[in-house]
């Protein structure tokens, strides 16, 4: 079992080359949001960006792509018709992510889930996308809720589940919040063997699992327990994902770079943290 440190990050950064261009470094799409809720696809954005991805391009249903542009000028949000997600728009996602490819020479991955909602046309849509996406991905929130009807759609080594422990139950049916580490580590293992994937289970202790290596990070704490800290985990971990990094690792280092984030601005803001200071203490850990 591994317990990762900072030495994780000497395999994802290293110096750029004087003539790197854009997109050598990961061009990354979130797709998220809904009438009601924006703010997850713009976080997971924004922890993307600090953790040197080259360019984000969100894709969500237009008022919340309208609202996400107006956070940052470095926002670049796409605007779907509609309130939701739906199943019409399922070959304006491929052919997006398709082009997101060709554009970053394979330097490309997604974020998917944040903010989507739970209605059948959504999940239904949010299926139909992954069983035919080839993008590496980072699935979370309402897509891990998708994900029960049909856990095929899953692309093995290419994607990271990052469950909170009632989405895991909601997954696997494995009850696990109460249980000491050792017992979570083992079902965490066995269940990734199972999707064939890699899972991250975000708790006090984040476990990471490929179904064959374990991982532990302990970085962290009780302030990150808050609204938004999930986004830009999986903001971090899309991030490295695009950069060409495997799905084991990046799932390590996200988990690594989210909690000393957390811990670095817990020092500052302790009660009032929220995860726009997160984001923001990211470059004190990777720099």
């Amino acid at each position: 079992m591994i317990e990762v440190t900072k030495s994780i990050l000497k395999s994802i950064y290293k110096p750029r080359p004087q003539d790197a261009k854009k997109y050598d470094f990961g061009l990354l799409l979130v797709i998220g949001g809904s009438e009601f809720y924006s703010g997850s696809p713009a976080l997971a954005s924004l922890a993307a960006f600090k953790a040197g991805c080259d360019m984000v391009r969100i894709i969500a249903p237009k008022r919340a792509a309208d609202i996400i542009a107006s956070f940052s000028p470095i926002l670049a949000a796409y605007p779907l018709a509609g309130d939701w997600l739906e199943k019409k728009h399922v070959t304006t996602l491929l052919a997006m992510a398709e082009s997101a490819k060709s554009v970053s020479h394979g330097k490309t991955a997604l974020v998917i889930g944040g903010g989507m909602g739970r209605s059948r046309e959504t999940q239904e849509a949010i299926l139909e996308f992954l069983s035919t996406n080839t993008l590496p991905a980072v699935i979370d929130a309402d897509a891990i809720h998708a994900l029960v009807k049909d856990p095929s759609v899953v692309k093995g080594e290419n994607s990271i589940i990052t469950p909170n422990t009632f989405e895991f139950y909601i997954l696997t049916g494995k009850e696990v919040y109460k249980l000491p580490d050792e017992e979570k580590i083992k079902i965490v293992q066995e269940q990734a063997e199972r999707f064939k994937t890699t899972i991250l289970l975000k708790g006090r202790t984040d476990i990471i699992s490929d179904g064959k290596e374990i991982a532990v990070n302990k970085t962290g704490g009780p302030y990150l327990a808050k609204g938004g800290t999930g986004d830009s985990l999986s903001g971090l971990a899309g991030a490295f994902l695009a950069r060409g990094i495997d799905a084991f690792t990046a799932a390590q280092a996200a988990a690594y770079v989210n909690g000393l984030s957390g811990e670095l601005a817990a020092k500052k803001f302790g009660e009032s943290l929220v995860a726009t200071d997160l984001i923001e203490s990211i470059y004190e850990v990777i720099r």
